[in-house]
């Protein structure tokens, strides 16, 4: 019989560890994030990528009555309560999504077209953010884009 119950035990240890890894398209629309460029007078081109979790303001739909407000913002209220409880999972996640939205947002503007280096991250449960610095020089393109 002790024998059955730690094969079960050791079954349901087993298909927790395999769960799926997280998906950082889960955050869609839940969050806002800004890219901001620096050039250097000897063309070092560095950046700072920011993102935090969207609140229900940043989320309200211009021209919302406030009744309409007040409904989605106790349904966000009781979305984040049940996000809450795997934290440590969603952490992991947020760390997945700013990786995702900084490479999406690199991808889309073409600042780094050689990659970058990170000079340091800070990330915690509602905001990160990652500064960086390019591997390439600045063209005469990227300071006429992206200014100096």
């Amino acid at each position: 019989m002790s024998k059955i119950i730690l094969i079960i035990c050791s079954l349901i240890l087993l298909s927790a560890c395999s769960a799926s890894e997280p998906d950082p398209m889960d955050f869609a629309g839940q969050f806002r994030d800004a890219f901001s460029t620096q050039i250097k007078g000897n063309g070092i081109k560095l950046f700072v990528y920011k993102a935090k979790l969207a609140t229900a303001l940043d989320r309200s739909i211009p021209g919302d009555a406030p009744h309409e407000r007040r409904i989605r913002s106790k349904q966000d209220a009781q979305s984040y309560q049940i996000e809450q409880r795997n934290a440590e999972n969603r952490l992991e996640l947020w760390h997945q999504q700013i990786d995702l939205g900084l490479r999406k947002t690199i991808e889309m503007n073409g600042y780094c077209k050689a990659g970058f280096i990170e000079l340091s991250r800070y990330v915690e449960t509602e905001r990160g953010e990652i500064r960086g610095e390019c591997n390439d020089g600045a063209t005469a393109e990227d300071i006429k884009k992206f200014g100096v």
